[in-house]
């Protein structure tokens, strides 16, 4: 029974064999317009970036494609340290994975200033008034995650991105957690920078970046001579592995399944969130009330199901996150211990560097298996 979701979903079959399709059909050819292999490869590049700019509400343009959205992010410091120095500062949310938190801390090496807006216990929660208290003349960023990978908090993106962009700032959004759950949407969260992981969304192992449009031009992450500025592809170092795209693809295909539609539009992916969630309200419910009911069971993060996922942490009374975690998985029940790079929240609540045992659903994740989890704990 699989519930380590919030750290790579499984993969549906379609996935599975386009990877191996491609591989059959080109081995490590490149994307190349010399010889057809190399325009079909191109054709297949192409494609992948228009299907996760429409996973995300976006312009093709403004989306790079890389091996993980950790990666990404530090090639976007790489421009911010070329842009700020002594007297900047950045902001990072108290929830954060440390891949929307250690990139921008490289930042004091330039002389940044680097803040934290601590989420409030004991639901850990990010208030406005603590962001209003840091925000600044000197803020240039704030780093906030769509949803904590070790908690479930699901903040709310749009009111915090407009009260960052009241005050002069940029904001940089991880949906690395949040997109399993609830489809990304740019244009409504009103983010200027958008990080999120194909492999958390059933997909292979693969990271990407969307950059608001009238951005791009102004920011100068490192890029190879030939490359004009601005050019999101300038971002997208070396060769992409092209058979994890083309697995991307199946996964989004079969989304597009799950939605109803007869082609890959915005609309077949809302309809397909729209089940994923139906599918998930029941358990996320039932897993709740039962870990709130067992008494030798601490239960971190929100107590209700407002502005939260179905991720838990909790800890069982005497025993370490990695025992309960071993016993569990002897039964056949496999869950998470540890912090999961989520470095300040656990700190903040006192749990690192053991941790918590992390239970995380998907929408395949049924009653039965919550049920076998509370029975077993």
């Amino acid at each position: 029974m699989y519930l380590d979701n919030a750290a790579g979903g499984l993969l549906p079959r379609r996935s599975i064999a386009a990877v191996t399709d491609h591989l059959t059909r080109y081995g490590a050819t490149n994307a190349l317009p010399g010889h057809q292999p190399g325009r079909e490869i191109l054709a297949l590049k192409a494609w992948a970036r228009e299907a996760t700019a429409l996973f995300l509400n976006a312009e093709a343009s403004d989306v790079a494609v890389g091996p993980s959205a950790t990666a990404m992010a530090f090639r976007l410091a790489a421009a911010f340290a070329r842009l700020w120095g002594p007297g900047d500062e950045v902001i990072v949310s108290g929830l954060e994975h440390e891949a929307n938190a250690s990139p921008w801390r490289e930042l004091e090496q330039v002389g940044v200033t680097v803040k934290v807006w601590h989420a409030r216990q004991p639901e850990m929660r990010l208030v406005a008034e603590d962001l209003a208290a840091l925000l600044s003349p000197r803020t240039r960023l704030v780093a906030v995650t769509a949803a904590s990978n070790a908690l479930g908090v699901a903040p709310d993106i749009a009111a915090i991105t407009a009260q960052v962009r009241a005050a002069g700032a940029w904001t940089v959004v991880d949906a690395v957690h949040a997109a399993p759950h609830t489809l990304p949407d740019v244009r409504a969260w009103g983010a200027d920078f958008v990080t999120f992981s194909p492999y958390k969304v059933w997909g292979p192992h693969l990271g990407a970046l969307w950059i608001r449009p009238e951005l791009r031009g102004g920011l100068p992450w490192p890029r190879l001579s030939f490359v004009p500025e601005g050019d999101i592809t300038g971002i997208e170092y070396g060769t992409p592995q092209y058979e994890l795209q083309a697995g991307w693809l199946g996964t989004l295909d079969y989304l597009r399944e799950l939605g109803g539609g007869e082609t890959l539009t915005r609309a077949a992916l809302e309809q397909a969130y729209t089940h994923i969630a139906a599918l998930e309200a029941p358990v996320t419910e039932r897993l709740l009330t039962g870990l709130q009911a067992l008494e030798h069971v601490t239960l971190y993060g929100p107590q209700t199901l407002e502005g939260r996922f179905g991720t838990f942490a909790f800890r069982l009374s005497g025993e370490t996150p990695e025992q309960t975690a071993g016993r569990l998985t002897a039964d056949g029940i496999d869950v998470a211990a540890g912090h999961f790079y989520a470095v300040q929240p656990l700190r903040d609540l006192g749990l690192y560097p053991e941790g918590v045992v992390r239970a995380s659903i998907a929408h395949y994740t049924t009653l039965e298996d919550a049920e076998r989890l509370l029975a077993a704990l």
